[in-house]
Parts: C-alpha cells; sequence; structure tokens
C-alpha cells in the first residue's frame, strides 16, 4: 500500500476524489497529466483498491473507496503508522 503512496500524481488523484467523484478528462485537468499517465495512475490506485470506477453514461467515474490515515511522530515516540478503513 506505501508504494501507491510514493507517487505525487497519485497523491494528486487522491486529493481531488476526496471532495467528490470525478471523470476522467476532469481528472487529467486538474492534475495536469495526459491521457495515459492518468490512466496509469488511475489503474494503479483501483489495482490496490483504494478507487472504485463506474460507468454513468458515456463517462467513466472514480471514487474514493478507502480511508487512508499515516501518522508519523519523530523521536521519542517515534511513530509511523498507516491505516487504511472502508
Amino acid at each position: 500500500m506505501l508504494a501507491v503512496l510514493t507517487s505525487k500524481n497519485r497523491l494528486k488523484i487522491l486529493k481531488l476524489l476526496s471532495r467528490r467523484d470525478r471523470y476522467v478528462s476532469e481528472i487529467m485537468e486538474l492534475a495536469s497529466m495526459d491521457g495515459r499517465n492518468a490512466k496509469h495512475h488511475l489503474d494503479t490506485l483501483e489495482e490496490s483498491g483504494v478507487i472504485q470506477s463506474y460507468q454513468q453514461g458515456r463517462k467513466k467515474y472514480y471514487r474514493l473507496i478507502k480511508e487512508i490515515h499515516l501518522e508519523i511522530s519523530p523521536p521519542p515516540e517515534g511513530r509511523f503508522i498507516l491505516y487504511i478503513t472502508e
């Protein structure tokens, strides 16, 4: 799961989807990505189970289906916690 979150582009997509469902060309425009790049990142996120796609008319939409929380704290606590909820 951590590998999915290491991409700046995937984080942009997740941020967009945290606000509402979006269709592909909208994600491309708002995240400043070409179609091939956006599709690659959307496929990766969908395969990891973080997002889900659905068809509405002629548009393919994506939605966030899990909450992702990351907590990192410096010593002395030295915590690194990543948890995902549905």
